[in-house]
């Protein structure tokens, strides 16, 4: 068994077997059977828990859920832990803190699985780039570009980026770059010559100079994709008239994450095993 907390933990032969489970996913129906997954998750999350809640059923298993404030207890997270794991197959977290989770790994022999952090959001990256891999004949050649301010979501592209080994630039004002990615602060610049363009939701200041457009995404290479990342705010990173073109994959990219979270659970429990499965 093997916890999911960052990308960069596994080899990305590794990654590919996920992917190759999420192609193959009808041959284990009721793979949960029997099984129990519990999950922590806040009352504001909704494409990830429905997501994992959908496809823990769809594999025969139970989940339980919980507020991730009843982790933040007096009681040592060991202890919690320890008795946990006699119940549980699997804990699927969405924390703040990733030690969080490192700590409840290290204290448990079943997966903690990443369901996002203020470090990084694994199963989503996970999700975009399996769903790319359907639409681009060779995704890893792709010029990535990421439109935001460091935080958790440019840090998970730059987490995906090491360890796929893609091409990886930001655009943001140099106050707000990630370390180990290079900026370029003309938006203009920035997006000339990309193929998948990613964004998040960014800070007051960085207002309408890098806000993405369907004329912007016009500038950037020929059948260029725009997929920002969830939720994302009409008329603030991005423009309407881009979110209704073309341009646009998010809505049908999400759809990947059931079939990739119900992959991540599989691998996770089983290990190389699955293979023989």
């Amino acid at each position: 068994m093997q916890s999911f907390i960052r990308l960069t933990d596994f080899k990305k032969e590794e990654l590919f077997e996920i992917f190759r489970i999420a192609d193959n996913i009808e041959d284990y129906k009721g793979f949960l059977n029997g099984k129990t997954v519990v999950m922590f998750f806040p009352s504001s999350s909704i494409r990830t828990r429905v997501s994992f809640e959908k496809g823990i059923y769809l594999l025969g298993g139970q989940s339980i859920l919980f507020d991730p404030s009843t982790l933040d207890k007096k009681e040592d997270l060991k202890d919690v832990c320890g008795y946990l794991q006699n119940w549980a197959d699997a804990v699927v977290v969405r924390y703040k803190d990733i030690d969080l989770l490192d700590r409840m790994s290290k204290s448990m022999n079943i997966p903690v699985i990443n369901a996002l952090t203020d470090d990084n959001h694994p199963c989503e990256m996970m999700s975009d780039l399996y769903s790319l891999s359907k639409i681009r004949e060779d995704f890893l050649k792709d010029e990535y570009l990421f439109v935001g301010a460091s935080g958790n979501i440019g840090k998970a592209w730059k987490e995906a980026a090491d360890a796929f080994c893609f091409s990886l630039t930001q655009s943001c004002p140099d106050k707000y770059s990630i370390q180990g990615i290079e900026n370029i602060a003309d938006l203009r610049k920035a997006i000339s010559g990309k193929d998948i363009v990613c964004t998040d939701s960014f800070p007051k200041d960085m207002a309408q100079e890098y806000q993405v457009t369907k004329e912007l995404m016009e500038m950037a290479n020929s059948n260029a994709v725009l997929n920002p990342c969830p939720p994302f705010y009409r008329g603030e990173e991005v423009s309407e008239d881009v979110i209704d073109s073309d341009f646009f994959v998010g809505y049908e990219f999400k759809h990947s994450l059931l079939k990739i979270q119900q992959a991540i659970l599989i691998y996770c429990i089983c290990g190389m095993q699955v293979m023989n499965l």
